[in-house]
This record gives C-alpha cells, structure tokens and sequence, in this order.
C-alpha cells in the first residue's frame, strides 16, 4: 500500500511522474513553453476557498512573491475575506538580508502590521503561544534544492507544529530549481538530523516543497491536515530557467540559480577550514586559502575530467568570514553543462585533493562536515585516501530506494 499523501487542491491531479531516462542533457533550459504560476496565484484565483474567513499565519519571507514580485502579504492582505494575522520567518529574516547562522528576534510589529515570529531565534518552530488564535499555517518561500538548506528543518518544523496543536497546513509549491529528476549525494544517517540535515534524503533530492511536505508527513507519521496548492505548467525536467520566473535570491550566498546548483556539492567546503567564497561575489564557486598551491589543484581537478565542469586558477580576499581581508589562493569552478555536472561528486574530488595534498594546513570542522554529508563515513574515507567513485558505488543502493520512495509523493 502506497504511503498517504497530502491533500492536492487540483482535482485534475493525475500523478503523472517524468522519466529521469527521457532528460535532456542541454546546457541551458529545456524550453519550457509557458511560464509557471506559482501556488500563491493558484491560491488566490482559483483556491479561495482554503482561507476564506479564516485567521491565517504566514510562514515565509522575501521570495514569497507572484509572477508580478507582489508580495504575499501584501496579496492577502488585499483580500478582505481573509484575515493575515501573523507572520513567521526562517533564517536569514523576513527580508533575506541576515548571515548565515544569524540568530534573529521575533518583532512585536512589522510594515504590514502584523507581529513577525522569528522560527531563527529563541525557537526554530512554531510555538503555542505563536499559533494561539489562528485557524490555519500557509508556507510559502523559494527553496534551493538541497537538504543543507535550513528552509528544509523550517518546513519539518511547521509540520511538527501543525500537527502538535492541531492547525491546518498549506503548503504553496514553488519549483525545485535544479528540476525533479537528478539525485545525488548519500542518504543522510537519521543520527545526524540538525538543522542543516531535517531528513533522511540524499543532498541533492529533486522534489518540490510540497512534495517534500507530503514525504515528511509520512515519514513523521504526521495526523495534521496538509493541503499542497500545485504549480500550474511546471514540469519534472523543468530548471529554473525553464519556468519563466524571476529568480530572487533565497539568501546573501544563493545570488542565481547557478549558485544553486553549485551549493549542491560546494556546501561541504563549509565543513573544512577552506574558504567557500563566502565575502566574495562569487559564493561556493571558489574554493582555497592564503596557503593553497592553486595552481596545482587546478591541474589536479582538470586531469579528473569530471562532468559538466572545468577549473581554473584564481585569488580572492574575502570580505566576511574565513579568511576575511586575506588572499587566498584556490579554484573557480566554472560549469560548462549543467545537466552533466554533478556537485557532489565535484566537491567530494576537490576536498579530497586538498586534504591530501596539504595536510599540513588542511582541518575539518569534524561535527560540522558530518552533519552536512550525512554521516561521519565521508569524512574517514577521505582521511583513508579512499577514491571517490567507491564511496559513490556504496551510496547506490539507498540512492535506488530514496529514488523509488519519492515517486509515492510526486505531484507532477
């Protein structure tokens, strides 16, 4: 028996799943034919229903916008037969602008009149008090497509909320930007859930906010209500470039889509005491420190022939962060097909390559690194000089059954 799904407002809703055989390997988009409506638009014109008159909590913060970049508390506020009552932000604040790992207070009041209850602060999840004479929570905010992404544990958290003092959930669907096809990266140990680690899926997962609040309803074994308001026009094989959307960028670091795609593998270098680009303006494009042969592992990296990617030499001297006022000497990836580059077998090589040919000043930030791999296992292979290809091969059976167990949950 399949496991149960979440409420779907689209009753022509047909389950329809694409075929990762059928991609494209294209280097730019797949040439979607008409934009993509996001769920806040489906909502609003077709799904009224859901909120009318109704006290509803916002769960969101500068990516919560329509095709037009109207805000959704703006939208809902325009709409006098729902009453927005309450608004919650994840990390990085309502308007994007906070550092990582920032902590952020919750503000009595805000330019919408409304207070704003930080899910980034004293708490990371809704609390009695917060949801105290709401009728319903509404999610909405722009994800990047990997499991490091703290919006993750914000949505896990909500549910968690929703179903411990028993308060509907809508969950408004946005794309995946790096598309419902490709997985990769090893199924995180449940051992090692955090914040940046909310569920037992591989780094790299392919499914929509939505379809992910369904996977984790099951998996949780949730008994909250959860409605997931579809996309209109959005596609499996579809990237962002095929949706026709604007991107905003979700936090400082994630500037475009194709740092979206980097991040997908670059994001370990956060675990090592090697600059991630991080104060620069190309953010997990670069890797190094003031004590790197750059030279040398750009000729290392491009020996590899990895996919949908070559390397080149560069210097940078962070403004934030390690390294901060310092050159450092590293590597720029520079990805030449997207669809053929794979992040993680990419930045699991270039680590590798680093703590092997300085381990004079190479370190792990250990407890960080294995939280953001999915298991203490990556790090000692790599200590034991153990190639990458293998450490790939062990991954493919979880891979397989991850792969197998996302499809019960496919929208589109």
């Amino acid at each position: 028996m399949s496991p149960p799904t979440p409420t779907i407002s689209r009753r022509s809703f047909l389950g329809r799943a694409a075929s990762a055989a059928a991609a494209p390997l294209l280097a730019a988009g797949c040439g979607a034919g008409r934009a993509v409506v996001p769920g806040i638009e489906v909502l609003l014109n077709r799904d009224m229903s859901l909120i009318r008159g109704r006290r509803v909590g916002l769960i969101t913060n500068h990516t919560g916008v329509d095709r037009r970049l109207r805000h959704d508390a703006d939208l809902l506020q325009a709409r006098p037969e729902v009453e927005l009552a309450a608004l919650f932000a994840p990390e990085h604040g309502m308007a994007g602008m906070a550092a990582a790992g920032a902590r952020i207070e919750s503000r009595p009041n805000s330019r919408w009149d409304i207070p704003v209850h930080s899910l980034y602060g004293a708490s990371t999840q809704p609390t009695e008090e917060m949801v105290r004479g709401l009728d319903l929570l509404i999610y909405d905010m722009q994800d990047v497509g990997s499991r490091y992404y703290t919006y993750l544990a914000t949505l896990r958290n909500c549910l968690q909320a929703a179903d411990r003092f028993r308060i509907p959930l809508i969950v408004l669907d946005r794309p995946n930007p790096l598309g419902g096809l490709s997985i990769e990266g090893r199924v995180l140990d449940p051992r090692l859930r955090s914040l940046v680690g909310s569920a037992a899926i591989p780094a790299r997962y392919g499914l929509t906010p939505g379809e992910l609040a369904g996977w984790m309803k099951s998996r949780l074994h949730l008994k909250c209500s959860l409605t997931v308001v579809r996309m209109d026009h959005w596609e499996r094989p579809h990237w962002f470039a095929d949706t026709g959307l604007v991107w905003v960028p979700p936090s400082p670091n994630i500037p475009g889509p194709m740092t979206a795609l980097i991040y997908a593998g670059m994001c370990l270098v956060e675990g090592t005491n090697l600059s991630e680009g991080r104060g620069t303006t190309t953010p997990f494009e670069v890797a190094g420190a003031p004590w790197v042969d750059g030279p040398r592992a750009v000729e290392a990296m491009n020996r590899l022939e990895l996919p949908g990617v070559a390397f080149r030499h560069t210097r940078f001297r962070p403004s934030t962060s390690k390294f901060s006022g310092q050159i450092c000497e590293g590597v720029q990836l520079h990805v030449l097909h997207p669809r053929r580059f794979q992040p993680l077998r990419t930045a699991l090589c270039l680590v590798a390559h680093f703590r092997r040919t300085h381990s004079g000043h190479f370190r792990w930030a250990e407890r960080h690194f294995d939280l953001l791999a999915g298991s203490e296992e990556v790090r000692n292979s790599i200590d034991q000089d153990r190639p990458v290809g293998e450490m790939l091969e062990d991954w493919e059976e979880a891979l397989a059954a991850f792969e197998k167990e996302r499809r019960d949950f496919f929208l589109y």
